[in-house]
């Protein structure tokens, strides 16, 4: 009868564990977050087919989540040298214009007072201040088609022929890293810039969402140590509006 006692506790116990191990199991979700943290293109708030899609496989999600946190660490300027590739200019092939003026106008303050309640480092008039050093240049639109590019100011375009010359990884106070892509004017262009170094936040080949860009007649280690001005460029046909929602969502 002792026996018998024991066992039935022992099968008891066993069946217990069991039911136990299928809850926890059950209990763990698995998400489908599948986004584009780093947009390929002009049009990054239409929705993707993975995320309207209810039979995507799980698997797979969970591999859109490696890459999309991947991707944050490469904007945020966490990642290996050897992880950089070259990229060609066709990467920021486009028409482009400055967001300067969007600053000056107020329709950028949003994104600024966004800053100032998510980072508590600045005040607005901080930011505002800090936005205008970096933001400021009298080039108000840039056309990047094959391999040329067209810088205009007053209206009046200036084209020059340019080849890849290569990139630059700076490491900043801070620990992280910026990749800049550098480009050497081809012969001669009156009024063409002949160094353009391009920045816009990822390591690898990529069609570009907006860039910072530095450009002159300096050689590239001059252009290099320019870290407090970076004219900023979004496609021409977005509103003021639209460029607002793309920086919120970085």
């Amino acid at each position: 009868m002792k026996k018998k006692l024991i066992k039935s506790i022992f099968v008891f116990f066993l069946l217990g564990m069991v039911l136990v191990g299928c809850q926890e199991k059950g209990d763990t979700p698995v998400e489908n977050t599948s986004s584009t943290s780093e947009p390929t293109s002009s049009d990054s708030h239409s929705e993707s087919t993975e995320d309207s899609n209810h039979d995507h496989d799980h698997s797979h999600s969970h591999d859109h989540d490696h890459a999309d946190e991947k991707q944050k660490e490469i904007y945020s300027g966490i990642f290996e040298d050897d992880e950089v590739e070259d990229r060609e200019l066709s990467d920021w092939e486009g028409d482009w214009q400055s967001v300067y003026p969007y600053l000056l106008d107020g329709t950028l303050d949003e994104v600024l007072q966004k800053k100032v309640e998510t980072n508590k480092d600045k005040t607005f008039k901080e930011y505002k201040d800090y936005y205008k050093v970096g933001y400021e240049t009298d080039i108000e639109r840039v056309v990047i088609k094959d391999d040329t590019m067209t810088f205009y100011k007053n209206g009046e375009g200036k084209t020059g022929e340019y080849e890849y010359h290569g990139y630059e990884i700076l490491t900043y106070e801070s620990g992280n890293k910026g990749v800049r892509y550098l480009f050497d004017l081809v012969g001669e262009a009156d009024g063409a810039p002949r160094h353009v170094q391009f920045s816009d936040h990822s390591i690898y080949p990529t069609k570009a969402e907006h860039y910072h860009i530095y450009f002159g007649d300096e050689d590239h280690n001059t252009l290099l140590n320019e870290l407090d001005n970076w004219p900023t460029y979004y496609f021409s046909n977005l509103s003021g509006d639209e460029i607002v929602e793309e920086m919120n969502a970085h």
